[in-house]
């Protein structure tokens, strides 16, 4: 049954229609004040958003009345809130900073947690130490990370966001797709005697893994001969240790995975290997803990004056009552260059569903589609778009306010245009206002009106800051988990569960038939469409035909 807050939110909506944001702001000069909230050393304003003083006191009442509070205990406790596959949710258990028991299933998982840790930091400090050798003897100085989605992406972007941060000498690369141009760029400056591959695979049967690890292990045998052991080359991170065994990866070297963490959150796990290197354990000890004090965070304040709920409750808002379907990402920082590929992940493959819960359709819309880019590049591209487009989308800028290199007042500068951009959105430019600019440059007549039209910004369009201090470790973990945690929130307001991903199954059983017939010549099935056997048919054609020279080689 629908809750009588549902229909009280739909009457906010069409009373707040009629007001810009400007006139939000008119009417209200504590608007920053009650619209900004602070935690630890962060700011999160959302003050620029299409919301009054009251519209987040109203969605918090929702979400208590569909048992938000609810669902944020069973998280933590346990439950097994991810109903269709009958399992807990318990990321936040990895980068617990207590060794407080939790069961699943009657079972204490802390001790296998710190276990696994412990074995993560050996291998780690061996790496750094140097006593990590491959099967010539020598000290293994690069890591390749071979995984597809969280096993991948989670890991890639906390790397490549600290990389200047971290004391650990060892290369770390990362490979993912079945494009063997991938794998082979990766290699390209590696020596194999020197080459340690972390093979990540819940199941040891992903397609795209096991393609790239059989093609590193090929790579491997062609270097060194037939007769050597590449064993010493391989690590594993795996629920699959059999699998794991049988493609050559000594049990010692195959560390756990658990089915109690999804992909998308793997980076806490083993799975985060890649990071403990790159980083060395410090560093990854700190990201841990960030994110254990942003689970505290969630997990004890109101909701009226948690970070999580409060952009959980925006991001719903825009979403469901006012229909936009897009949402722009904006970091200023070039270390946060991949932030907007890992949400992509984390909110649609969580929260891109058109099922409920119970297992009937979600009436209205779910999550918008996510993209961006770090600014200033962005101001240079899309930013065109969302100043004059048609349409309005959303912009959360994330700021971090001190850098981590300083270079005079580059930093300022940054900080400056992300302000500014939001400001920009805000107010827009106008025709008086531009009428008086270009007229007193001499411009009149139809030339005048003319400029004043292409440069128009009508303003009065959406937007999110959050600050944060600086870019470390802690503090990135901080970041994750705030958008970890504002997602569930989402999910629950939506009433959909966003530990699934069953979306991403189809398009690899249909791989599978199509992948036959270009290789092996094999049938395609009977039901397959028209389309698909036309492209099947030319691509094989494609591939089995030589190269004719042209007229240009032949004179050469």
């Amino acid at each position: 049954m629908t809750p009588p807050s549902a229909a009280a939110l739909a009457d906010h909506r069409r009373a707040l229609a009629a007001t810009p944001l400007a006139g939000l702001f008119a009417r209200d000069p504590q608007r920053f004040e009650r619209l900004s909230f602070a935690w630890e050393d962060w700011l999160v304003d959302v003050s620029k958003e299409r919301l009054a003083a009251d519209t987040l006191p109203l969605v918090a009442a929702h979400a208590r009345a569909i048992g938000l509070e609810g669902w944020i205990a069973a998280l933590f406790a346990g439950e097994k809130v991810n109903l269709s596959e009958r399992r807990p949710a318990l990321h936040m258990a990895l980068r617990r900073q207590d060794d407080i028991p939790l069961s699943v299933d009657g079972r204490d998982i802390v001790p296998g947690i710190r276990a696994t840790q412990a074995r993560m930091k050996a291998l780690a400090d061996a790496i750094a130490g140097g006593t990590r050798t491959g099967a010539m003897g020598r000290p293994i100085r690069a890591v390749v990370n071979i995984g597809i989605g969280g096993s991948d992406l989670g890991p890639k972007f906390v790397c490549d966001a600290l990389a200047l941060t971290a004391p650990a000498a060892t290369h770390v690369a990362f490979v993912s797709n079945v494009d063997p141009e991938h794998l082979t760029r990766a290699l390209a400056p590696l020596d194999p005697a020197t080459t340690l591959f972390v093979v990540t695979s819940k199941t040891f049967t992903t397609q795209e893994t096991l393609a790239n690890a059989i093609g590193a292990r090929g790579w491997l045998e062609s270097a060194f001969g037939p007769e050597v052991d590449v064993a010493p080359h391989f690590v594993a991170v795996t629920a699959n240790v059999a699998a794991a065994r049988e493609f050559g990866v000594a049990d010692a070297d195959a560390l756990p995975m658990w089915d109690w963490v999804g992909g998308r959150y793997s980076l806490w796990s083993a799975a985060g290997l890649a990071i403990a290197i790159r980083l060395g354990w410090d560093g990854f000890a700190a990201l841990l803990a960030g994110a254990a004090a942003m689970d505290d965070h969630f997990r004890t304040t109101p909701l009226e004056r948690n970070l999580p709920a409060v952009l959980g409750f925006v991001g719903w808002w825009n979403a469901r009552h006012l229909g936009h379907s897009d949402r722009v990402v904006v970091p200023y920082s070039q270390a946060l260059d991949l932030l907007p590929s890992f949400l992509q992940q984390l909110v649609l493959e969580s929260n891109g569903k058109r099922v409920a819960r119970d297992g009937g359709p979600v009436a209205g819309a779910t999550a918008a589609a996510l993209w961006g880019a770090p600014g200033t590049n962005g101001q240079h591209a899309f930013f065109q778009w969302l100043h004059q487009g048609t349409r309005e989308a959303p912009v959360e800028f994330i700021v971090p306010v001190r850098a981590a290199h300083p270079r005079g007042q580059q930093q300022s500068l940054l900080v400056a245009n992300a302000l500014a951009q939001a400001q920009a959105l805000l107010e827009g430019r106008g025709v008086d206002a531009l009428r008086a600019e270009l007229g007193r440059k001499g411009l009149a007549g139809i030339d005048l009106d003319a400029a004043v039209a292409a440069r128009v910004c009508p303003g009065n369009r959406a937007s999110t800051t959050i600050l944060m201090p600086a870019l470390d470790a802690r503090r990135l973990g901080q970041l994750i988990a705030l958008y970890e945690h504002r997602t569930f929130v989402e999910s629950v307001l939506y009433g959909i569960n966003p530990f699934d991903q069953f979306g991403v199954e189809l398009g690899k059983t249909l791989a599978a038939p199509i992948a036959a017939a270009l290789i092996d010549g094999a049938p395609l099935p009977a039901a397959t469409d028209a389309s698909t056997r036309g492209l099947v048919e030319r691509a094989r054609a494609l591939a089995a035909t030589a190269r004719q020279p042209t007229s240009r080689d032949s004179r050469e």
